[in-house]
């Protein structure tokens, strides 16, 4: 076999192997995270524990198309059933505000006013860029040792995994999903995005910002 060939057959056996690693650090990471949170999903608000505060993760309100967001909706929905259950007595939204056109906390504000959520129940995090801000931010800044996150199952099993790295007591209320065409690419990148915790995780990455701490007032009487 001459140089060259070798070259390339070495190169071939390198790339298969590396790909091999990739996908199996994918399956890996996403099996850890799940297995590590299933205990701390809740579906039912009959037997969630209470927390003084629910943390909604934020997402874009409207789809490319125009329509409404369903993962928004139906986030918006599970807050409201949680805070009327009596099983949080605060909403943090944290989502994304990093440019004026742009607001997500501000957009779940007004739709979580508009069906009955007291304004003074409604606290907003405008730094909650990712999901890791989002978590680590509820505690470094909104001084939250215990919370509940209110998301879609998948997103609440990676919130958790990361509440529990940063030693935040973290349990989750799941928000209806969607249809397996509608999430389809969602899911997908919902394993990229659980690689990345571990990355992240290796290399101690932290919010993009933290600032001075937010105190979150008692339950008004």
């Amino acid at each position: 076999m001459s140089s060259s060939k070798k070259i390339l057959t070495k190169g071939i056996v390198i790339s298969c192997l590396l790909i091999l690693f990739l996908f199996c650090f994918t399956v890996a990471a996403h099996k850890i995270i799940h297995n590590k949170t299933s205990s701390q999903i809740f579906t039912s608000t009959e037997v969630i524990p209470c927390n003084k505060v629910g943390l909604l993760l934020g997402t874009s309100k409207f789809v490319a198309t125009g329509k409404i967001n369903l993962y928004y909706k139906y986030r918006i929905e599970a807050a409201f059933t949680l805070f009327k259950s009596g099983k949080i007595d605060y909403i943090l939204v944290s989502g994304d505000n990093s440019t004026k056109s742009y607001n997500e906390p501000k957009k779940f504000k007004t739709d979580l006013i508009s069906i009955g959520i007291p304004e003074n129940r409604i606290i907003l995090d405008y730094a909650g860029f990712r999901t890791l801000d989002s978590v680590i931010r509820a505690k470094e800044v909104f001084e939250q040792n215990s919370i509940t996150i209110i998301s879609q199952r998948f997103h609440n099993e990676r919130a958790i995994y990361i509440a529990q790295q940063n030693n935040i007591k973290a349990i989750a209320f799941n928000a209806q999903d969607v249809n397996y065409k509608y999430g389809l690419k969602t899911h997908l990148r919902e394993y990229l995005a659980r690689v990345k915790v571990f990355i992240d995780l290796i290399f101690n990455v932290q919010p993009k910002f933290l600032g001075e701490t937010i105190s979150i007032p008692d339950k008004p009487k």
